[in-house]
């Protein structure tokens, strides 16, 4: 399926396009109570894309710890990005995701699952900021060219088409959010 460069390339197109589905969500914080709708609609819209891009880093890493030897001379990245960030940002992630996704199952209300989901945030947008400004200038430099393998534009665009599905499904959910937030 490409090997090391077909799974850079995978990586590097989720990330670029992970990168405007995260801007439009992050968009919606300063307005929160007016947008909310959009908000949920939009993070579960990012599940599939989301979890791709875990997929495809959590493979080279596991390639490379397996002993892959095409991984292995490809190196592993920087200890500060290897050893404190990715562990923060897939913690993080996850966390934020996850309670994100309890919200949207749950009847509109506060509480802890609310204050873990805005905790969460904050750890997963420090760890997120070093790790975007870490890989930027690789993923400039590879312009998140798709050339190639057919595979990996469909897998992104399933993702995406994926995220789209959750978030028509989940309308109700979002709906019954944004009119507890008008009345509270």
């Amino acid at each position: 399926m490409g090997g090391t460069e077909g799974n850079a390339r995978l990586t590097a197109v989720t990330a670029a396009v992970l990168l405007l589905l995260l801007a439009a969500e992050g968009a919606t914080i300063p307005f929160i109570r007016p947008m909310l709708t959009m908000h949920v609609l939009l993070g579960l819209a990012l599940i599939p894309p989301v979890l791709l891009k875990l997929g495809s880093t959590g493979w080279r890493f596991v390639r490379y710890y397996l002993g892959d030897p095409a991984y292995v001379a490809k190196g592993p990245p920087h200890p500060f990005l290897r050893l404190l960030v990715a562990p923060l940002v897939v913690a993080s992630t996850v966390v934020l995701f996850a309670t994100g996704v309890a919200l949207a199952m749950r009847h509109p209300q506060g509480g802890i699952l609310l204050g873990l989901h805005k905790a969460s945030f904050v750890i997963w947008f420090g760890a997120m900021s070093a790790h975007v400004l870490a890989h930027l200038p690789k993923l400039i430099r590879r312009h998140a060219v798709m050339s190639g393998r057919l595979a990996r534009g469909l897998l992104l665009c399933g993702a995406v088409a994926a995220g789209a599905m959750i978030a028509v499904a989940a309308l109700p959910a979002a709906h019954a959010w944004a009119h507890w937030a008008v009345s509270h």
